[in-house]
């Protein structure tokens, strides 16, 4: 049986299901997700993260972290820690640059959270030299300080959505018509979470919820503000949802949600305003959002290219500067993705972010 005729047969046996049904199952079905079943980076797979445009990426969140570490009073044992680490190209990038400073690695235990059976074998290989050892879940983190990164993991968690009519709400479901998933309404009913929403929003507007999102924030945020730590939280997205963001990618082009489940990546643009507001009722303070390309130009990316590039000439150099292109600039990455910095309040927000 194909995800199609599960869900088919699951809509016809319970009715409508809503869009963060439809994400779970056709991102972590056992045996047909998306997920769970392949391999989806790089040039072969259907999207490319910043770790795999360049190293330069993964450099500079190292130093950050390290930096954030040493400000701290560099603690003799602390947890570096990665949410949906694909490939471990990051994390890899993170360790050889943090390899200098000085006490770091001999401090350091490396826990990844990763859901695919797929990417946890590519980890295991690409990290092989660090020991790394993984978790199922953030409330396996310890209780120790935690310096923390996810990179575009909070836009596959899964979302509701809901469509504004008169001072109540209609959620978008995932039903059946001729034979095929459509889209539908489910009736209209208050919904307390959205209540805040009536004020900035108008008839027929549509609003985001990632409720999966919020648990997620308030462990890390509370290990950061009980033992110290950073958290850089890396995604496309902005500080307050509105509008349909849900969007499936497929071969490094746009494809349509419903068409093929579980062949096709799915996310959602990022609320990070829930996310600082869940992280400071945790106990931690929160930076301001601050645009990806701003962050690695203060980190110091342009000076990191030049020095890359000096002994470069010809395709390859052309390939750096793509890659910096493509990180920082406005009509790239580089206002598109957002980075919101985690930290424990009497200390200073990680290099890069503001408070």
């Amino acid at each position: 049986m194909s995800l199609t005729d599960h869900l088919l047969a699951r809509i016809a046996h319970d009715g409508p299901i809503t869009v963060a049904d439809y994400m779970t199952e056709c991102l972590l079905h056992p045996t047909h997700g998306y997920y769970t079943t392949r391999d989806p980076l790089g040039t072969q797979g259907d999207f490319i993260t910043a770790p795999e445009v360049s190293q330069m990426f993964g450099e500079l969140i190292g130093l950050s972290l390290a930096q954030s570490w040493l400000n701290q009073g560099h603690p003799d044992h602390f947890v570096l820690a990665e949410l949906g680490p694909g490939r471990g190209t990051l994390m890899a990038d993170i360790l050889r640059a943090t390899r200098s400073v000085p006490g770091f690695h001999d401090a350091v235990e490396v826990l990844l959270l990763e859901a695919s059976p797929t990417l946890q074998n590519l980890q295991a290989q690409t990290l092989k030299d660090y020991a790394p050892h993984w978790i199922d879940s953030v409330a396996d983190l310890p209780e120790s300080p935690l310096f923390l990164v996810a990179n575009e993991f909070f836009d596959a968690l899964p979302i509701r959505q809901f469509l504004r009519d008169g001072d109540s709400w209609r959620e978008r479901l995932i039903g059946v018509e001729d034979g095929a998933l459509a889209y539908g309404l489910g009736p209209r009913v208050p919904q307390i979470a959205l209540k805040h929403r009536l004020d900035d929003t108008q008839n027929g507007d549509l609003v985001e919820l990632c409720a999966a999102a919020i648990p997620i924030i308030t462990v890390i945020a509370g290990r950061i503000g009980t033992h110290g730590g950073a958290g850089l939280i890396v995604d496309y997205g902005d500080w307050h949802s509105l509008g349909d963001t849900f969007q499936a990618l497929k071969a490094h082009e746009r494809a349509y949600p419903l068409a093929a489940p579980g062949q096709s990546d799915l996310t959602a643009h990022v609320d990070f305003e829930p996310l600082a507001l869940a992280a400071r009722a945790a106990g931690c303070a929160y930076t301001r959002l601050t645009p990806q390309g701003v962050f690695l130009e203060r980190l110091g990316i342009s000076t990191r290219a030049q020095a890359l590039a000096a002994p470069l000439g010809g395709s390859e150099l052309d390939t750096l500067v793509s890659a910096h292109r493509r990180l920082t600039h406005p009509d790239e990455m580089g206002n598109l993705f957002k980075v919101l910095g985690l930290y424990p309040s009497p200390s200073s927000p990680p290099p890069g972010l503001e408070p």
